[in-house]
């Protein structure tokens, strides 16, 4: 580990001196590209700076103790010493988690689908209440959300919205939201109290830009068509909606959310690439089941990942074991706390499989 740390402090200096020459803003790519690398090599940087300072100071603890008599200054060096000692095991770990592999999707901007599972109505409410918890979640986070599609019912559901969260780190926190998310609840249309389950399934994709995902023109056919439901003035009166049909998958796209067809054909195609770079991802976790196995639920589409028990106020992560007792301020997009658990599992895993081989 320690060779590696050298080597990347190594990397670090030769940028910081290549930065710091007068020519380096001449080529801005390189110079985007450079200021990108330092970016990500300072937490490391920081971290093993720190790490190599405090063992100097436990040896300096160890000289100065050595040659001191006086029972005070003992003292006083025995709590450095401790204090020193535990700071560098935390630095350690540390370490060993910024020295994991990067997932390449983790700064992209993502692309969520949530469509209603069993339940009906109920799990069309469902499905449009943990719309809005994302959307508050992205706000608390300063990312902006972009509808790209939406299909209501008429008592306030859903049956599946696509949107587009765009913000530093997006996909690195919302990719553990991918799974099956169950309800349990007396509907408001339930005259006998009795508590119903439902699911939806939420899929968390990354942006893919159109050099990653090469879509065959043959392979569409595109479809323009007057909006329809719920539209601002022009919406509904212009062939304005884009639906995409990709023949060798059979998957079809709709976007319908702007006034522009243009607008609406960039936002189907956005989807649809996520969509066939999903499959692709898919196909990978299914074909290294051990990996996915080792990782919390980024995987699998048809794992329940999480229950949402409204009579007893209650949030379950299935995969992490935690339960938290405050489901009226996850509803509403407080949900940091489930993100950083499942981070911190994913890490433990993966440390853990790193210390097998």
């Amino acid at each position: 580990m320690f060779d590696r740390l050298d080597d990347l402090l190594r990397r670090f200096e030769e940028i910081m001196n290549e930065l710091h020459e007068p020519t380096v803003t001449e080529n801005q790519e390189r110079f985007r590209y450079l200021m990108k690398e330092q970016s990500n090599l300072s937490p490391v940087v920081d971290a093993y700076t720190e790490y190599k300072k405090c063992r100097q100071d436990i040896e300096d603890s160890l000289s100065m103790l050595e040659e001191e008599s006086d029972e005070e200054m003992r003292e006083m060096l025995k709590e450095e010493l401790a204090a020193g000692k535990k700071r560098v095991e935390e630095l350690e770990q540390k370490l060993k988690i910024l020295l994991l592999p990067k997932d390449p999707n983790d700064e992209k901007n993502v692309i969520v689908e949530i469509r209603a599972g069993a339940g009906g109505d109920e799990a069309a409410l469902f499905a449009a209440e943990m719309y809005r918890l994302y959307v508050h979640y992205a706000e608390s986070q300063r990312w902006k959300v972009e509808t790209l599609n939406v299909d209501e019912i008429g008592i306030g559901g859903m049956k599946e919205v696509n949107f587009m969260i765009s913000g530093q780190g997006a996909y690195s926190k919302l990719k553990y939201e991918s799974g099956v998310h169950r309800v349990q609840r007396v509907p408001e249309t339930e005259s006998g109290g009795r508590i119903h389950t439902s699911t939806i399934t939420v899929a968390v994709m990354p942006e893919v830009e159109e050099v990653d995902v090469v879509i065959d023109e043959k392979d569409i056919r595109i479809d323009v068509m007057r909006a329809s439901g719920n539209g601002g003035q022009c919406v509904n009166t212009t062939d304005s909606a884009v639906r995409l049909t990709h023949y060798p998958t059979g998957i079809v796209v709709y976007s319908q959310t702007e006034k522009s067809q243009l607008q609406n054909k960039a936002k189907a195609f956005a989807l649809l690439r996520a969509k066939l770079y999903d499959i692709e991802q898919q196909k990978a976790h299914d074909a290294e089941a051990q990996l996915r196995r080792s990782q919390v639920g980024t995987g699998d589409r048809s794992e329940k990942i999480r229950t949402y028990n409204f009579p007893q106020g209650r949030v379950t992560d299935h995969r992490i074991g935690l339960t938290l007792y405050k489901l009226d301020k996850i509803m509403n997009g407080d949900i940091q706390e489930i993100i950083d658990a499942c981070i911190a599992a994913d890490q433990a895993a993966k440390l853990a499989k790193m210390g097998e081989n």
